[in-house]
């Protein structure tokens, strides 16, 4: 199956050589290419992709907008495109419905894993510049923890595999953290995006966040 993709950038440089990148790939199509983030709705729109790579700033329409729209209109899931260290808009970008986060400077190998991470569902939670970008944008300083009646539906388990997701760990990491199988962890997460109503993997580390379940900088089991 082909990975339909839009990517847009208002550099025209950044833009076209993303995009050189993954049409190359056999099983990945460019069907848009965006200056702003007006048009990469429109793209969406009209060509209904699996995958939209956004930079988070561009002119007009922004692109967390962007985002917020394409996930609000479509299953297309989002990536954005961001420079890390001077973007302060990105935990709008995860409550707008972004499923991961990319450096400008990303390498080749790794924009293209993304794009197919993305697109069979899961988040680019793992490395380690998404779990900073949580934290930072997170902070206890920032925004005062809302408690999330939806917690209480878990099982105790659940809850731990959640404390597990905020800090972070993948799924083989869970697996050992709690001593069972890779199959029985996708279960518990599948259980906590369901039960808590969320899309990802990212959304789930927000809503722990959030509710004040973690906060940045403590253990994995909040002791």
């Amino acid at each position: 199956m082909t990975i339909r993709v839009v990517v847009a950038d208002d550099q025209e440089l950044v833009r076209s050589g993303f995009a050189m990148i993954l049409d190359v790939q056999p099983d990945i199509e460019v069907v848009a290419e965006a200056g702003d983030g007006a048009e990469a709705v429109e793209a969406v729109r009209h060509h209904s992709p699996d995958v939209a790579l956004l930079d988070i700033r561009m002119p007009g329409m922004d692109g967390i907008e962007a985002c917020r729209t394409i996930s609000a209109e479509s299953g297309c899931r989002t990536v954005m495109l961001t420079t890390f260290d001077s973007d302060a808009y990105v935990y709008e970008a995860l409550h707008a419905g972004a499923s991961g986060f990319l450096l400008k400077d990303v390498r080749r190998d790794d924009l293209v894993h993304a794009v197919r991470v993305v697109a069979r569902g899961d988040s680019l939670l793992a490395p380690s510049v998404a779990r900073r970008l949580v934290e930072e944008y997170t902070r206890p300083a920032r925004r005062a923890p809302r408690p999330d009646p939806r917690l209480d539906g878990l099982t105790a388990r659940e809850r731990e595999t959640l404390l597990l997701l905020a800090r972070g760990l993948s799924n083989a990491e869970i697996a050992a953290e709690l001593v069972v199988s890779d199959h029985t962890v996708k279960t518990h997460v599948g259980n906590v995006l369901a039960k808590l109503g969320l899309r990802d993997r990212i959304q789930a580390v927000i809503c722990a966040y959030e509710s004040g379940l973690v906060t940045a900088g403590s253990p994995p089991h909040g002791g």
